[in-house]
């Protein structure tokens, strides 16, 4: 098990390294006690790195994670309005109701092919379509044409786009996912996966 020093878990964020390094002497595992990180003279932490999120700035989430920040989930079905619209997406389930980050983002996506596939992600309510106010995550991926139900994706978000818009027609909005789409085409033909 590797922590960091500050590390703190339990109720009432009660457990310490402390009482980790006390239970490794008599329970099956080896605990490592990472250093304390730096980045612009300020600690890496988890607040920190969700602070860079929330703003869309993910480069610097990415230089404080030492990867791109990504979400993991398992695709599953959905309305199929992405394909009616004309941009079929992969719909993630998330595991957490608020999410560090909302709105269009490029994105890879590993876990489909042999190497990370490139497309575009939105994260969010999907004000347009409805007022469930529930985040989903959807994937619109690049010239990928088979079925990926039940696969379990890895997102890697790498450039925001924009935040999350209501539009007042379907045609206004599949007009915005076509410039979205077009925006992270031309991030790519910049910086092949």
């Amino acid at each position: 098990m590797s922590v960091g020093k500050d590390f703190r878990f339990g109720g009432d964020r009660a457990g310490s390294v402390e009482l980790l390094e006390e239970l490794s002497r008599t329970l099956p595992y080896e605990l490592y006690v990472s250093p304390t990180f730096y980045h612009k003279e300020a600690r890496v932490s988890s607040s920190r790195i969700r602070e860079a999120l929330a703003v869309g700035d993910l480069y610097e989430a990415a230089l404080m994670l030492g990867r791109p920040y990504s979400m993991t989930g398992r695709v599953i079905h959905g309305a199929a309005l992405g394909r009616t619209l004309g941009f079929p997406t992969a719909n993630i389930q998330l595991k957490h109701r608020s999410p560090p980050l909302l709105g269009i983002y490029t994105v890879s996506v590993e876990g489909l092919a042999d190497r990370p596939w490139p497309g575009v992600a939105s994260v969010g309510v999907r004000p347009t379509i409805n007022d469930a106010g529930r985040p989903t995550l959807e994937v619109h991926l690049f010239d990928w044409n088979a079925d990926c139900y039940d696969a379990h994706l890895r997102v890697n978000f790498l450039v925001k786009q924009r935040d999350e818009e209501r539009y007042d027609n379907l045609a206004d909005l599949t007009a915005q996912i076509a410039r979205d789409a077009d925006q992270a085409r031309a991030y790519f033909a910049q910086n092949p996966l």
